[in-house]
């Protein structure tokens, strides 16, 4: 926001506080003050609350945040530290962090961004919106969607915006408590797997430096300003996916989920169906965890009986004994191609079914 819209507000309020009051930054300097000369002064200040905090006293001044619960970017400062000095601090803070708040709504690109990825804004007014703020419409973006699975009471948010610091290329937004999303302008040079290694180096440096972990879904790089929504669905739909397909993966990306993707769209009562009928003979609760890591093998080695039986350290005739074993109760032989693709599919709708995902 504006330290000249600050500092106008500041100056129409002066005659009827008599007081001085005045605003200081996130790098505790004074930005706006009914005393001029006390602007660009450096303040001993240095925590700032949530804007629904109760005021507090440092030295011989009140302070209370500006903004929203979760982040306040500015402290409003009232001189004194008497009970009338803490209700001025309580009555200018909600003021002016609703003026922020429409101030936002208006000129804010962040907020812009935000409401696009959120479908906030109808897509006619996106075009006329981004022209209104000068936002360039015409260059590749791409989401990262950053989820918190376990914190170490560090402000992810404040992470990530110290690692992308240009505000006019990148936009970091809250989602939510655990949802951080990235918007990334993406040169034609940039390909999939440098996507990938760079939110691999997010992740790292939230783990290796913070002890905070977090899984990372990226969606599609998109050119239209209204598709910016489309790459965040499809980032939040890797994180699903991910999550009941491979929960061991930290970088999820929503093109490379493959069938995954086409199970995680179907009707669940449709999923019913197909088991059922993949299954009519016999049901997969009555393969053992042996057998089903068998499997599991087996497909990993392209059906290869030879080298899955060396993977396992077990006789070649023992694997085929284990085949003949699922053939007779599933009817399926692994070893056809045709039943091993619907066996593979059938094990993943199973566990679809298991994990019954968020749907987006």
């Amino acid at each position: 926001m504006s330290s000249r819209l600050f500092q106008g507000i500041i100056h129409q309020m002066k005659d009827a506080v008599d007081r001085t009051i005045g605003i200081v930054d996130e790098n505790s300097v004074v930005i706006a003050c009914s005393d001029l000369g006390r602007i660009g002064e450096t303040l001993d200040v240095h925590y700032l609350p949530s804007a629904t905090n109760d005021a507090f006293q440092k030295g011989s001044m009140t302070y209370k945040g500006i903004g929203n619960a979760q982040h306040s970017e500015y402290l409003l400062f009232v001189d004194g530290v008497d009970p009338q000095a803490a209700k001025y601090a309580s009555i200018l803070s909600v003021a002016l962090s609703n003026i922020k708040f429409y101030y936002d709504e208006k000129y804010d690109r962040s907020n812009f961004i935000k409401n696009v990825i959120l479908d906030n804004i109808l897509p006619g007014d996106i075009y006329l919106k981004a022209r209104e703020l000068h936002f360039s419409s015409d260059v590749a973006r791409t989401v990262l969607l950053i989820r918190v699975t376990t914190s170490n009471e560090v402000s992810v948010y404040d992470v990530i915006s110290k690692l992308f610091p240009d505000r006019s290329k990148d936009f970091i937004i809250n989602i939510s408590e655990s949802d951080i999303a990235l918007v990334k302008e993406v040169k034609p040079d940039i390909s999939a797997k440098d996507l990938e290694t760079l939110a691999a180096s997010i992740a790292d440096t939230l783990s290796g430096e913070f002890f905070t972990h977090a899984v990372i879904g990226i969606g599609s790089a998109v050119e239209g300003l209204k598709d910016i929504a489309r790459s965040f669905k499809e980032a939040q739909v890797a994180l699903e996916v991910g999550k009941v397909f491979d929960n061991e993966k930290t970088i999820v990306r929503y093109e490379n989920l493959g069938i995954a993707r086409l199970i995680y769209q179907l009707p669940t009562t449709l999923c019913e169906t197909f088991l059922h009928e993949v299954f009519k003979r016999g049901s997969i609760e009555s393969l053992d965890q042996e057998t089903l890591f068998t499997i599991q093998k087996f497909f990993e080695n392209n059906l290869n009986v030879s080298e899955t039986s060396r993977k396992l350290f077990v006789h070649r005739n023992t694997l085929v004994y284990r085949l003949e074993k699922i053939k007779k109760i599933t009817g399926l032989d692994l070893r056809e191609f045709d039943h091993a693709i619907v066996f593979k599919i059938a094990l993943m709708v199973k566990k679809y079914l298991k994990a019954n995902p968020v749907k987006y």
